[in-house]
Order: C-alpha cells, then structure tokens, then sequence
C-alpha cells in the first residue's frame, strides 16, 4: 500500500516541476507558429484544443518534431513510397471478402503486446522473484497472494496480464495460419515470415516463463516437464537445463532463472523481432492473396 501512494506522489511531483518548468519558459525562445496562433486566436479556441497545442509547442522548441517529420517526410517520398490505400481498396476484396477480418490479427498482437507489457510492468513492482523450496509459502506465491488479494486492483491487473497472454498467442498463431493459407510468406517475404516464426517460438516461451512464475502447484508440474523436455535433448538437453532452469534438478533457481528471463531478455528479443517485423511491413507492403 506504501509502495502505491509512493508511485502517485512521485507521478504528482513530476507534473508539478513540469508545471513550473512552462511558467518558466524564456519570451526570448524560438517560438513556433503554432505556438503564436494559439496566442492570437485564443479567444476562439476551446480549452482542450489551447492545451494541446500549447503542450505541442512547448515540446516542439524542445525537440524539434516539426522539423524531424519534415525530414522524415521528405525521406518517405524520396523513397517513392506512397501512402498506403486501405487494404479493401488495393485488393478489391469483393472476391476476398472472407479474408478480411483476419488481416487486423498481426495489429491485435501488437496491441496484446503493449497490454502484456503495462500490466506486467506494474506486476513487478509487487512481485518477488524467490522459490525457495524450503519455505511454505514460497515468496514468489506468497508475493502473488498478495497481489490477488491486498493490493488494490491487483487481482484485475493480474487478469488482464493472464488472459492477455492467452489472447497474444492465439492472435499470433492465428496471424501465421493466415500468412500461410493466403501465401503471404513468399517470395519476397521469406525473412518476414522467418521472423514470425521465431516470433511464435518467443511468444510461447513468453507465456511459459510468465506460468511458472507463481510457483504455484500447477507451475512446479509445469516445471517438472520442462525440465524433462530439456534434459531429454540430445547432446545439449544438459545445457540447456542449466540455461533455462539453473541447474538440472528443480530448485529456487528455477524460478529467479524464469523471472530474468520473462522480465528482461525475452521483452527485448521480442520487441527487436517486433520492429525488425513490422519494418519489413512498411517497405513491403501487406501480400495479396494467392
């Protein structure tokens, strides 16, 4: 509960030094026109639409995003790349129309992403990551019960994370059954469809690691199989046990060892994946149907 009130001070905090640091702002700074016709036409403008464009410029003079999208603009089009046209309106779906609805599932997975990302980062503030085997409850489940069943809004944090896992997979599986069953994964898009298919690979394991974090019965039998898995691996199952699991019985290694890996490397292989993916996207284009 500390913990919460801390976070919306600190947030309250920011805002207000932010504040300040406006009322501050030189007259002699370089002012965009923006800026001057908010000044100018103040009286004609609403409250939210002065806000934005007030906080607008203030960033603009700072950071030059006019300036930057100019350039980026203009690198677009030097490129000979045009805006895209809907995808009804390029493919005349009139003959595919039966395929439509599953064009938007590669946009959902991302937009699981973004959730599973938020709910998850607000979850490991409350989380402790030990599984000692010793110790009833262990502090991993002792950490989830308390997130369950003290924090506030913890239990609908903790859901939307569990059943966002379970949207973000089946949104992925469903987006590669599509890309094949409408060939999109030829030629030229053989990288592409490589890509996704490690994406796949990263997103169960994503979801794998996140299972046992509880270490909960269903977790440790989870654990158990896994670890099964891996020493049952020709040549390297030895290895791999020790890299996934910490060693190659179960311990409460297994669950730091899980809890680094779903927090920290696989976020960030899966997001180079995600923006290495859709940047093949935009150069690309979306593939007509087969």
């Amino acid at each position: 509960m500390i913990q919460f009130w801390f976070l919306w001070i600190f947030i309250a905090f920011v805002v207000v030094i932010v504040a300040f640091t406006l009322r501050r702002e030189r007259d002699d700074m370089p002012r965009k026109d923006i800026l001057r016709a908010v000044e100018t036409n103040a009286g004609s403008m609403g409250l939210a639409e002065k806000l934005f464009l007030w906080a607008f410029s203030w960033l603009d003079t700072r950071f030059r995003i006019q300036d930057y999208w100019g350039m980026s603009k203009d690198s677009y089009y030097s490129m000979h790349r045009q805006m895209p046209l809907t995808h009804a309106e390029k493919y005349k779906l009139r003959i595919i129309w039966y395929w439509y609805p599953l064009y938007c599932l590669g946009g959902i997975s991302f937009l699981a992403f973004i959730i599973l990302v938020i709910t998850g980062t607000i979850l490991g503030f409350y989380y402790v990551p030990g599984g000692d085997l010793d110790s009833d409850p262990t502090p991993a489940y002792a950490s989830m019960e308390f997130i369950m069943l003290e924090l506030p809004f913890g239990y609908i944090i903790r859901s939307i994370h569990h059943w966002g896992t379970h949207f973000f997979v089946a949104a992925v599986f469903l987006h590669m059954c599509r890309v094949y069953f409408t060939g999109a994964y030829r030629n030229p898009r053989e990288l592409n469809w490589l890509i996704g298919v490690a994406l796949m690979f990263f997103s169960i394991f994503f979801g794998y690691s996140g299972y046992l974090l509880p270490w909960d019965s269903l977790a440790f039998g989870a654990a158990t199989i896994g670890i099964n898995m891996a020493m049952a691996t020709p040549l390297i199952g030895e290895w791999v046990a020790n890299a996934m699991f910490g060693g190659t019985t179960l311990t409460g290694q297994t669950v730091v060892r899980m809890y680094f890996l779903h927090v920290f490397v696989l976020p960030l292989i899966v997001t180079v994946l995600i923006l290495a993916h859709l940047f093949i996207v935009w150069v690309q284009g979306i593939a007509e149907p087969h």
